[in-house]
């Protein structure tokens, strides 16, 4: 008999709290407070200030074969920036008879007689490493490969790498910090 009234109970409550009931009137409306001060722009009106370098360095034993470069109090570089590494691969000219630079986006390897050449690169916010790795003895090289490379630096702050931007394109990364070549520091890495 117990366990009867202790299966009745229960199977009471259930449809206790299973059932619902009329929805209740609506509560009422509050008041509106006071408008607050204006609020920050939204991304549209942030102003990005990226910063691109050229830098000029040669590849030695000396130099572990490596191009190091910090980063100058003049260039803020912030640990949630995107650092990007373009090698001058090559100048050719245009139909004006001007020359053109070709940029690659790094890393960039090659293949030669040796066997393969890496040019790649490491950063911190501090500073940007610039790197030969082969599977070959490095000494070997040509100057053509290591002596007197450019590459250019470009720091794109976080907030610009929100939108869809090319960033294999040098030009693209510049037009979109709003840089132009005159406007680039040059520096000789001894």
């Amino acid at each position: 008999m117990r366990k009867l009234n202790l299966f009745i109970g229960a199977l009471a409550a259930l449809f206790i709290i299973s059932c619902e009931g009329p929805q209740g009137p609506p509560g009422f409306d509050g008041f509106d407070g006071e408008r607050g001060p204006a609020g920050q722009d939204g991304l549209d009106a942030i102003n990005i200030l990226g910063q691109v370098v050229d830098i000029e360095g040669t590849f030695t034993l000396d130099n572990d074969y490596s191009i190091f470069y910090e980063f100058p109090q003049t260039i803020e570089v912030f640990e949630t920036d995107v650092v990007l590494v373009y090698m001058l691969w090559d100048v050719t000219e245009d139909s004006n008879g001007e020359s053109v630079d070709i940029w690659r986006l790094m890393p960039q390897t090659r293949i030669l007689d040796q066997g393969l050449l890496q040019y790649n690169f490491d950063y911190t916010f501090l500073d940007v490493n610039i790197f030969l790795e082969s599977d070959f003895d490095l000494s070997t090289l040509p100057a053509g490969d290591t002596d007197n490379q450019v590459f250019r630096i470009a720091v794109l702050p976080a907030e610009s790498t929100t939108g869809k931007l090319d960033t294999s394109n040098i030009n693209s990364v510049m037009a979109h910090l709003g840089i132009t070549e005159d406007s680039i520091q040059k520096v000789t890495i001894e």
